[in-house]
């Protein structure tokens, strides 16, 4: 009792000390902004010189005299890292420190199709509830208040953030001011609508394109429901068209942020909408073309991050996945934090169902999860009620043993009358773009505006 109890006296100091001044970060000077940026940067660069593995490694290799790096422009003297090296040697990427050695591990949704395992440092997971004040700061200019705003969020089970906020119950004495309620992405639409009617929350949080389909379908079927004033969506993109159809149609506003299991704080938009405001102190962004060189704004390219806070897992110009470009100008709301303008890369497939409902992406991901013999899957939905199942599993043994459970499981969520056409695969290869869509629909009827 009394350990648990100075933790959490340990964990609320770290929160306190770490608030303070951060609504006003976004609003710095460039110039004491990039000097915050760039000692962090120099921080965490010694700190993967002394005790990462990979990152020694790579600087003996290629001659890199980490005090040589003393600015985000010296980035580009630090070779990329790839998902996959990542992936296939997790642990040359946790330091061997105290910090490194006490981190929590996080797992990637697999959206690529093989999660990784990404390691957070303790205090730099207390530091991110302070963190999040620069986005509450959004909220609050939409309120005019701080406290008493209902929070509902729709999730799958066992995902990232039920996972922070159990830690952060355990660390801290930190409550949130506002009532939350938490639902989850298996439930069917009925219970949704009951629980907001009942909890009438006045910001909705999920998934964009769950959050998309579940709007859709409320039009569509005309369904009376409580209306939040905002809705916030992470992990993926909302389709433009999707946007507008909820401001429109519902006049609920639509919020975002922009973050990863790699970098818990990438990017938010605020209130004017012109873009992510990315919080480069904590991350740095760097938008990469075909040959390797930073794009000039305007100009798409993939996303290659360093996490300048975490001492867990340390990612140092780490290719992310997605497709963005930065903006050429500045936003309206004030904030002099850089602006990505435009983000791609990370609309999933929605499912729809015979019964007018409709399954999201990890909704799959949670049923298969949970098997260990499962190592890839793909789901393609080609008819209302026609599915096909690849499967890449140790050997054809255990897809034998594990198909018929599989089956029924996953008639369970699509619906007893759905047909799914099993197959084993001993490879699943991306599509044209390096993208992998484990979830896959095509299907294009749905529901439609």
């Amino acid at each position: 009792m009394i350990r648990d109890f100075l933790n959490k006296v340990y964990g609320s100091g770290i929160v306190c000390a770490t608030l303070r001044g951060q609504r006003g970060i976004p609003y710095l000077s460039e110039d004491k902004l990039w000097a915050l940026r760039d000692a962090r940067l120099r921080q965490i660069v010694k700190y993967a010189a002394d005790t990462v593995p990979y990152y020694q490694n790579l600087f003996r290799k290629e001659g890199i005299d980490p005090e040589s790096i003393k600015a985000v422009h010296d980035l580009q003297r630090i070779p990329l890292v790839e998902k996959a090296t990542v992936r296939k040697n997790p642990r040359l990427f946790i330091s061997t420190s105290r910090e490194g050695k006490g981190s929590i591990a996080f797992t990637t949704s697999g959206s690529t199709g093989e999660p990784s395992t990404i390691h957070h440092d303790h205090d730099s997971l207390l530091a991110n509830i302070a963190y999040g004040e620069r986005e509450r700061a959004v909220f609050s200019a939409v309120f005019g208040k701080r406290v008493g705003i209902r929070e509902a969020y729709i999730v799958r089970p066992r995902s990232t953030i039920t996972k922070v906020w159990d830690y952060y119950r355990k660390h801290t004495f930190a409550s949130s001011s506002r009532p939350r309620l938490l639902l989850d992405v298996l439930q069917p639409i009925e219970q949704i609508v009951d629980a907001f009617n009942s909890f009438r929350p006045d910001i909705l949080v999920g998934y964009g394109s769950y959050l998309e389909a579940l709007f859709r379908t409320l039009k569509f079927k005309g369904t009376r429901v409580h209306l939040p004033r905002v809705l916030f969506y992470g992990a993926e993109c909302m389709t433009d068209p999707g946007k507008a159809l909820i401001e429109r149609e519902f006049g609920i506003s639509v919020l975002s942020m922009y973050n990863a299991v790699e970098a818990f704080k990438i990017g938010f938009l605020c209130e004017a909408g012109d873009g992510f405001h990315l919080h480069d102190d904590l991350c740095h962004v760097r938008i990469m073309n075909a040959n390797g060189k930073d794009a000039p704004p305007g100009d798409k390219g993939q996303v290659v991050i360093s996490n300048l806070v975490n001492r867990g897992s340390v990612l140092l110009n780490y290719c992310l996945g997605d497709v963005a470009s930065l903006a050429t100008g500045k936003c309206s709301c004030g904030r002099v934090l850089p602006l990505l303008s435009e983000l791609e890369g990370r609309v999933e497939d929605i499912l729809f169902l015979s019964n007018g409902g409709f399954v999201h992406p990890r909704a799959v991901w949670a049923v298969l999860s949970k098997r260990n013999e499962v190592l890839k899957y793909q789901l393609i939905q080609h008819e209302l009620e026609r599915f096909e199942l690849r499967l890449v599993t140790v050997d054809y043994q255990s897809y034998q043993l594990a198909e018929g459970d599989i089956l029924a499981d996953l008639r369970r969520l699509l619906g007893e009358s759905a047909v799914i056409e099993c197959e084993y695969d001993t490879a699943l290869e991306p599509e044209a773009s390096g993208k992998f869509r484990p979830v896959m629909s095509r299907y294009k009827q749905g529901v439609s505006i």
